[in-house]
């Protein structure tokens, strides 16, 4: 994931799930279902199942958001939002931590490792009462460390495993099985409820760490909110030109704006490259893998096979070759999207939900004071009725070593219990931010890092367990505000794609054919190459790996069911 980096640094800022990373993560939780298309018992558990193994859902009510969650429909629910940092932070957690046991954590960290035995994690592990001994590992090669850690056999006590990661990872759907602890017998219904801050994370995170029937994962940054992205544009620049953004309603409204905000002469153009984010308006899944869905006679069938994609494809290849697209876009230069926008050289671009946030509005603003990042509503191609799909409750997860005892087990879940306290709880003060005084200091806008904090508090212990999603950025309620309003409204129109949240490795066979028709599509989009191509690629594809797919999914869908 390119964009990693803005998704841990969020001190202050928005403290959300996967999809925070301001790309969209693969499809997040597919593993389980076997290797050819034949074999489908290996691996997915059925909704019944499901239920019957993750956790007793009981609120956590200590502390009050100062924006409370939206319901939509379909079970999406906005996130919780702060304006404030609360004051006189609550305690939630009593009795016993840590026995005093000492364990490895490996986690992924997008930054410099700080060095080991710093104030912070001094600092933490004197509050659990035990020795967390963390090993970050480089986020951008953490897919690489992931197998080398599976193929040897040596998985550390407490693992961080994001699950954009796990199609790296040869059977991975075997190896949870293999090494790492069912968490069922400890967590399961009410036993939950002897961790009072694990129970109170929302169902649908814990649901996405089921594999083969049991409980395994410890879901990260949960949320009922979870969409891949948005396409977002410069609130200032749009302003200037008295463009009204309730008026993007429709693939034409959107194409219109290339002429009037594109000003070569300035070095500015309307557009980046929208990627994967035009399938929202075009209906197109973007979960579960190539994404199946079922066809108006009930046939199921790939996103590729789709009407709307062709069309998706021939809308976004006329956005390339029109002169609205910045040159460096329809390069491929991905890397370098962010300074574009934030300088103004492009008005629209897309990214993943969480690039939208305090640490973007400091860097925005530090390239032009006016800078205001706001993203359209979700819209239909055509004007119709929108639709967005929404991604499983959580995409990260860690999971604890299977050769552990019952009793460490249990001491490593009281730890997690403290690591997971609500945003604003003492708890979560300390575990996100070190000691006052040494790592941080509480100021008006909330704890501030110090100098010191600066070089060692990171995103370490707060990818082994933490709270339900939500939404605060220091100092920028602007952007809090805006953030959430536009997720209620994405919420009003969620829906679940087929095998939402469902556990599904598809066979390694029909990877190398998907490989290839994903660089067709790419060189479509970028106006290198032309739907013809692309029509014949398919051909190719369904041959080599669709139709396979397609018996896949049907057995899936007959043994196992389509999710909600």
């Amino acid at each position: 994931m390119s964009s990693s980096t803005t998704a841990f640094t969020r001190r202050g800022f928005v403290t959300t799930g996967a999809a925070a990373a301001g790309a969209i993560a693969a499809a997040p939780l597919l593993s389980g279902c076997g290797s050819s298309a034949s074999t489908t018992s290996s691996g997915v558990t059925n909704k019944k199942a499901v239920n019957s193994v993750v956790p007793t859902f009981k609120a956590q009510t200590s502390i009050t958001p100062d924006i409370p969650s939206v319901q939509g429909i379909n079970g999406a629910a906005s996130d919780p939002g702060f304006l404030s940092f609360p004051a006189n932070p609550v305690k939630t957690v009593t009795g016993t931590i840590g026995s005093g046991g000492t364990y490895k954590a490996v986690t992924p960290l997008w930054g410099s490792v700080p060095a080991a035995g710093n104030s912070y994690y001094q600092a933490v592990n004197a509050a659990i009462g035990a020795t967390l001994n963390e090993n970050p590992s480089d986020g951008n090669n953490y897919a690489t460390m992931l197998s080398t850690l599976f193929a040897s056999g040596n998985i550390p006590d407490w693992l961080d495993v994001p699950g954009w990661n796990t199609a790296a990872i040869q059977n991975f759907d075997e190896g949870v099985q293999k090494y790492f602890k069912d968490l069922t017998p400890y967590l399961s219904g009410d036993n939950a409820l002897e961790y009072p801050n694990l129970a109170a994370i929302p169902t649908g995170g814990w649901a996405a760490g089921v594999w083969n029937g049991k409980l395994y994962g410890i879901p990260l940054w949960t949320s009922a909110a979870s969409f891949a992205g948005s396409i977002f544009y410069r609130g200032d620049i749009f302003k200037t030109a008295g463009i009204d953004a309730s008026t993007i309603t429709s693939a034409d409204a959107l194409k219109a704006l290339g002429a009037e905000l594109t000003v070569k002469s300035k070095g500015q153009y309307a557009f980046d490259d929208l990627g994967t984010y035009l399938y929202q308006p075009f209906n197109i899944p973007i979960s579960a893998g190539v994404g199946f869905t079922k066809d108006s006679s009930g046939n199921f069938i790939s996103k590729y096979e789709m009407p709307e994609f062709a069309e998706m494809l021939e809308f976004a290849a006329s956005l390339a070759t029109s002169g609205y697209v910045h040159p460096s876009a329809i390069a491929g230069d991905s890397a370098d999207a962010k300074n574009r926008f934030w300088a103004g050289k492009v008005v629209i671009t897309a990214d993943g939900v969480g690039a939208w946030n305090g640490a973007d509005a400091v860097s925005g603003q530090a390239a032009n004071a006016a800078y205001d990042r706001q993203a359209l509503d979700v819209f239909a191609f055509d004007g119709g009725t929108p639709t967005i799909g929404l991604e499983a409750g959580a995409g990260m997860f860690s999971y604890l070593n299977k050769n552990l005892s019952d009793s460490q087990v249990k001491e490593l879940l009281r730890i997690a219990n403290y690591l997971a306290a609500p945003f604003g709880s003492e708890e979560y003060l300390l575990s996100r931010y070190g000691k006052e005084g040494t790592d941080y200091t509480m100021t008006s806008s909330g704890p501030t890092l110090t100098a010191e904090g600066n070089k060692v508090v990171t995103d370490t212990f707060d990818q082994l367990a933490n709270c339900q999603a939500v939404t605060f950025n220091a100092g920028y309620n602007s952007v809090t505000q805006g953030h959430l309003a536009s997720q209620a409204n994405a919420c009003k129109h969620a829906y679940k794609p087929l095998f939402w949240a469902m556990n599904i490795t598809e066979p390694a066979s029909t990877s190398k054919a998907t490989t290839a028709i994903e660089s067709v599509i790419t060189d479509v989009r970028l106006g290198r190459k032309t739907v013809t191509d692309y029509q014949n690629a398919l051909t190719t594809w369904k041959s080599q790996a669709g139709n396979t797919l397609r018996t896949f999914y049907e057995g899936v869908a007959k043994q196992y069911g389509t999710g909600d």
